[in-house]
């Protein structure tokens, strides 16, 4: 199960990722600020979110609405020390599919992520999808144009489907990384770079486009 973390609070994010991974085997991406929970939520499949309420800049509420907003379906889990009725309803209203007042006990989260993961929330992807003159078969792993099949390595597969899956939105190099190649692995952005320039070559079109500082996005 992938589990996307949000909360701002070093030693808890970092004792609940600990125990997620520990006990309940799950593949965890913890971020501590709400911009970064939306954007990583938006950017790729998460079988479940947790969002703290309690964030400083943007708190877990109005991720959970913006992310609703921009029609996300998948499951969200609210953490809070509110216990007050009002608060859940306004959780629950703003999107959240469950509430865990804080301080909770692990296991309870793990029963908790069990029962959403459960529930059928992830949109089923095409097998191909086709864009201007291309399309990509997510089965075969293979991209053809016009009949004809182009040649991807694994990285640059996963680097166009990425970016496709997030057509016209921007994705950081730090997105990126962490989608492709994981938030532990021991690269740079310059990888990332490089990929893009390869993958650029063998489309032979100017679909990638660069943002200045902040990284990619796919248009066309």
């Amino acid at each position: 199960m992938n589990i996307l973390l949000a909360e701002d609070d070093t030693r808890l994010g970092k004792l609940i990722s600990h125990m997620l991974i520990k006990k309940g085997g799950y593949r965890v991406d913890w971020v501590e600020q709400g911009e970064d929970a939306y954007d990583y939520a938006l950017a790729s499949h998460y079988d479940v979110v947790i969002l703290d309420w309690m964030m400083p800049v943007k708190d877990g509420i109005s991720v959970c609405r913006e992310l609703r907003s921009e029609g996300y379906g998948g499951p969200i889990l609210m953490l809070t020390a509110k216990d007050a009725v009002q608060d859940r309803v306004e959780g629950l209203d703003a999107g959240a599919d469950d509430y865990l007042v804080k301080p909770f006990e692990i296991d309870e989260l793990l029963a908790r992520l069990r029962s959403l993961s459960r529930r059928n929330f992830a949109p089923i992807q095409e097998e191909s999808v086709s864009f201007g003159q291309f399309t990509l078969n997510r089965t075969s792993r293979n991209l053809a144009v016009s009949g004809n099949e182009i040649q991807l390595s694994p990285k640059e597969f996963q680097l166009l489907d990425l970016l496709l899956q997030n057509k016209g939105q921007v994705l950081t190099r730090e997105i990126i990384l962490d989608r492709i190649w994981g938030y532990d692995a021991d690269v740079s952005y310059k990888i990332v770079d490089a990929t893009v320039k390869l993958l650029r070559k063998k489309l032979d079109v100017d679909i990638i486009h660069s943002i200045r500082g902040v990284g990619y996005k796919l248009e066309g």
